[in-house]
């Protein structure tokens, strides 16, 4: 049946109607009454019309959000900056006030497509698997650090700093900058627009966009092995990238590396503090659990709890219809705790079988750093359980994001332990040397020209 525009306005303003309901995900609100808002909307609204941000869908249910997730063809990500093609505001809501689009993450195939598949090579199972002695050796004279005092930060000790380290290792970044790039990856998150400290993040954000620059133009000149190099070279269609994109895509990277492996990491070492049992559970049955309770992990904590699209045509899922430049937000977090789908979602089952959570995504546009994150929770997760095997962490000194609405993250988890012996160097000592490793050993080549793993002496 055909609908003239008056007919057609008339529907969707019932659609809206029939489903709306206040959600801002942005209010420490929306952090401290998660599990009460996601079982109110799942219940009365799986899809649902919010009118904050100027208006806009919300998928909070399971199967509402793998139908609408998979419809590349009608949803778009595409950050229109220069309003050179329709005008689409990428995947944020609202749209942040920045100079250029988050990479390939706001772009649309085949544009998309050709900035992915010049990555693949490096991430891969078997790329990351290369890197494995490498993030043991960050990650033990991490430990070594605190090891002797009995008092760890594990944000700021541990769970920032790995990731950090192997990201600007892949990316062919020297090792030691990664205190350039790790405050204002984290404090560009977590500071609220409001803050005074604002404009000292904003300098910091600005310096180490600069030095990423410097990076590049470096590696264009004289290339060495890396994610940077790849994209530096990549066929995007017949064409080099564009400078911008090619920035912004380097910037993403940097941001979906650090951020969400360190918020996991936090979020399970604090859980399992307060689960002794399940945490000695864990380290006694490794061998066989290790893989779920990391799944489960993923699922219960969500570090991204979601991501925004533009329907590209008027269209009809999930029983709703949607008319083409509406917004959508797709809430990877809800629909990870949607009961019909994994009983008794709101328990932590480190056990849990049949774990189909989107926490990664769904689609195309799937996080390409899955097998980084998980390979390097795990690895900083037994590390700790058998380094500080009965480490409590402090609620007082403890500080979670306020709000929840990007990521969800600490800024600190201190904790302390029965205190144990240094295995090795510190931690500036070791980025030097391996350094060294990376450079003699080229591992930052891409999977197809190096296979062999790393080789760390001490």
């Amino acid at each position: 049946m055909l609908l003239d525009d008056k007919e057609d306005d008339a529907v969707s303003e019932d659609e809206r109607e029939r489903s709306r309901y206040h959600f801002d995900r942005h209010t420490p609100e929306y952090r401290h009454r998660f599990e009460s808002i996601t079982q109110e909307m799942h219940a009365r609204c799986p899809i649902a019309w919010s009118d904050t941000y100027d208006g806009h869908w919300v998928a909070a249910g399971n199967q509402e959000v793998f139908e609408l997730a998979r419809r590349a063809d009608v949803l778009s990500n595409d950050h229109d900056v220069k309003g050179e093609r329709r005008g689409y505001r990428g995947i944020t809501i609202p749209t942040p006030e920045i100079l250029g689009r988050a990479g390939f993450l706001e772009m649309d195939p085949p544009e998309q497509r050709h900035y992915r598949q010049a990555l693949n090579p490096y991430l891969s199972p078997a790329a990351v698997n290369r890197w494995l002695p490498f993030v043991d050796e960050v990650i033990r004279a991490c430990l070594d650090e605190k090891i002797e005092e009995g008092r760890i930060d594990f944000v700021d000790d541990l769970a920032n700093v790995v990731p950090a380290v192997l990201t600007l290792a892949m990316m062919g970044i020297p090792l030691k900058k990664w205190t350039i790039y790790n405050e204002p990856v984290h404090a560009a998150v977590y500071t609220p627009p409001d803050s005074p400290d604002l404009p000292r993040i904003s300098q910091m954000h600005m310096e180490m966009v600069l030095d990423l620059i410097s990076e590049l133009e470096q590696i264009r000149a004289d290339p060495r092995p890396g994610l940077i190099d790849a994209l530096v070279r990549a066929d995007i269609g017949g064409r080099p990238p564009v400078f911008e994109d090619l920035v912004g895509s380097l910037v993403l990277i940097i941001g979906g590396g650090f951020d969400t492996t360190t918020a996991l990491t936090a979020h399970a070492l604090e859980w399992l503090s307060e689960h002794p049992g399940q945490r000695a559970r864990l380290s006694r049955e490794r061998d066989t659990l290790l893989n779920s309770a990391t799944e489960e992990f993923l699922r219960f904590f969500t570090p991204a709890p979601g991501d925004g699209r533009t329907f590209s045509a008027d269209c009809e899922i999930a029983g709703t219809r949607f008319k083409e430049g509406e917004r959508l937000w797709l809430s990877w977090a809800m629909a990870n705790r949607d009961a019909s789908v994994f009983p008794e979602p709101d328990t932590l089952d480190l056990a849990r079988t049949g774990n189909r959570h989107s926490s990664f995504g769904l689609g195309i546009h799937r996080c390409i750093g899955s097998n980084v994150a998980r390979a390097v929770f795990k690895r900083m997760l037994l590390q700790v359980l058998d380094r500080m095997p009965d480490y409590r962490c402090e609620a007082e000194g403890t500080v979670h994001y306020d709000t929840i609405g990007v990521i969800n993250g600490m800024r600190h988890l201190p904790a302390t332990f029965t205190p144990g012996a240094r295995l090795g160097t510190g931690l500036d000592e070791t980025l030097d040397a391996l350094q060294r490793v990376c450079d003699e050993q080229r591992l930052a080549e891409p999977v197809t020209v190096r296979r062999t793993t790393a080789k760390i002496e001490r």
